[in-house]
């Protein structure tokens, strides 16, 4: 006689309980590991078919760092200290967040067929989608560490504003993925668009360039005298980003190597973030039920 069957937990969905914020976490804990296969087959498609495989997540950062030290430092130099630093410390992250939203837009429509078979917490694609292009950074960061080494910098007390640093631009970045990921649905040109966005959002955000440098200490605007660059800042939550990377890792323009913060600086952009996912967030939960008629 065989022995007792296993017991197997049963869980229902129901959609009227959608906004409660337990049942969403608890969901989602309980597809732990359809999260974990996700983030790994979007690693394995990326680098199907590649040569070098995951070493372009190493090799990459470093092209583009060559490209725009010969550009800006040679063809047009600014004797910012140790330029290919200045550069790689904003490339690694910007990389991530604009790889994170162009794959992060398409995360619903490329599951089109998974969506319509089964279910599962929706949200788990476009969070897949930014965690595989977390692993990405850290491969980038092993690089950038090596060259703060190799120019004299080093890691500092200063370093442990990264995870902090990291959490927020995660948390900005999340927010638009979910709404880039539900409104792609509706809109099949989000994409074309995005790529456009990406482009000018690129050159709008201090990557190669110093926002004190190019914007001088002040501006007038219709007889309105204002800082330039803390507008910016405020404008763009990505430029005060990089610009938090950049001040802990390689320091700032009147430092002569990393420097610490001002917290209240970070806690601004991580409000921010946290206003920007919630409403990103509230679109893509209000929006999920209709993937599968539209899809």
């Amino acid at each position: 006689m065989s022995g007792p069957l296993p017991i197997v937990e049963t869980y229902t969905y129901d959609a009227n309980t959608r906004w409660h914020w337990r049942t969403r976490l608890r969901e989602l804990w309980l597809y732990r590991y359809l999260l974990y296969n996700l983030v790994m087959r979007d690693l394995k498609a990326r680098y199907k078919n590649s040569l070098l495989g995951i070493l372009w997540s190493l090799l990459n950062p470093l092209g583009l760092m060559l490209v725009f030290t010969v550009v800006f430092s040679v063809l047009r130099p600014d004797n910012i200290r140790q330029f290919p630093v200045f550069l790689l410390v904003a490339l690694i992250p910007w990389r991530l967040f604009a790889g994170a939203l162009a794959s992060g837009s398409e995360a619903i429509i490329n599951n089109s067929s998974l969506i319509k078979k089964v279910y599962f917490p929706r949200e788990l694609l476009p969070v897949s989608v930014l965690l595989s292009h977390l692993v990405n950074f850290f491969f980038g960061f092993i690089v950038l560490v090596a060259f703060l080494y190799a120019f004299g910098l080093g890691l500092t007390r200063y370093v442990f504003w990264v995870p902090v640093i990291l959490l927020t631009q995660m948390i900005f970045t999340l927010g638009l993925v979910f709404v880039l990921s539900s409104v792609a649905v509706f809109y099949r040109d989000v994409q074309m668009i995005l790529d456009v966005v990406l482009q000018a959002w690129f050159f709008l955000t201090p990557v190669f360039y110093s926002f004190e440098t190019f914007f001088g200490p002040t501006a007038t605007l219709f007889g309105i005298t204002f800082d330039p660059t803390r507008v910016m800042r405020w404008v763009n939550p990505m430029a005060a980003i990089i610009d938090s990377y950049r001040t802990v890792l390689w320091g700032t323009q009147g430092s002569l190597g990393p420097t610490s913060m001002d917290p209240s600086f970070l806690l601004r952009t991580l409000i921010q973030s946290l206003i920007i996912l919630f409403v990103g967030y509230a679109i893509f939960v209000r929006t999920e039920h209709l993937f599968g008629e539209k899809l």
